[in-house]
């Protein structure tokens, strides 16, 4: 019997109003496909570049009959119509000053994971403060959903994004059209962490996850990551907000 589509009609209500213009922007060059499961819930985890990222990756996984649910900023859900929209398509709201209006948002991604949709997760948390873009210290949420749910771990990684719009810009650029190659990894394997969710263990998987989104992202970059990955902790940086890097001396 064949899978019923995810593309719901809230999805391609999204599809309408956003692809003809994420096309015209750009071509989407899709690698490692085979990596997203046909159907079942996954946690998928990938690099954090540009504000336009999480459209790209809704891009990609439309290609693949895939709809995403992400973790977002409460605050979009306040807006009206939006928010309403954003409900309907169980995206996650997430509040970044510790108010709890909605719920521990990992605890809601479980509820979706349990329902057998995929889950995104970038696992830095914000736009990375790497100099060079690579991905930077992560986080523990996206191994702790796929842990807490028992669902595949998969890392992904993009570029090309930051062509249409650079960190922490507004401007679009719209000519010429870019190319944005995105790659889907193997599941990332948690078999040794046993289930844990200890911060230790979380640790030690969330650096296993970014080691393997940084191989993937060297992969489309053709370019080697530096060999120690950014703490913005250890530079003086949020990681909220925009930051401007210090000019060159």
């Amino acid at each position: 019997m064949p899978r019923k589509s995810e593309k719901t009609a809230i999805f391609r209500l999204f599809a309408y109003l956003l692809l003809p213009f994420m096309y015209f922007l750009a071509r989407y060059r899709l690698h490692g496909e085979r990596n997203i499961p046909q159907s079942g819930a996954f946690v998928l985890a990938p690099n954090h570049y540009s504000n336009i990222d999480p459209i790209v990756i809704g891009v990609g996984l439309w290609k693949l009959d895939r709809m995403p649910r992400y973790m977002a900023k409460a605050s979009l859900f306040r807006i009206p119509v939006v928010g309403y929209l954003l409900r309907k398509a169980e995206q996650i709201p997430v509040e970044r000053a510790g108010r709890d209006r909605e719920g521990d948002p990992l605890e809601q991604a479980k509820r979706i994971a349990a329902a057998g949709h995929a889950v995104v997760v970038y696992p830095e948390g914000s736009l990375t403060r790497d100099p060079g873009s690579w991905p930077m210290r992560g986080k523990y949420g996206a191994v702790r959903t796929a842990l807490g749910a028992g669902i595949p771990l998969i890392p992904a990684a993009s570029w090309g994004a930051q062509l249409i719009l650079p960190r922490y810009s507004n401007r679009l650029s719209l000519f010429p059209r870019k190319t944005v190659d995105i790659v889907f990894g193997e599941p990332v394997d948690l078999s040794e962490f046993g289930g844990k969710t200890d911060t230790q263990t979380l640790a030690r998987a969330t650096e296993k996850l970014m080691a393997a989104i940084t191989v993937l992202l060297e992969g489309l970059r053709n370019e080697q990551a530096p060999a120690e990955r950014w703490n913005p902790a250890e530079h003086g940086q949020t990681e909220i907000g925009k930051f401007a890097p210090p000019p060159a001396t």
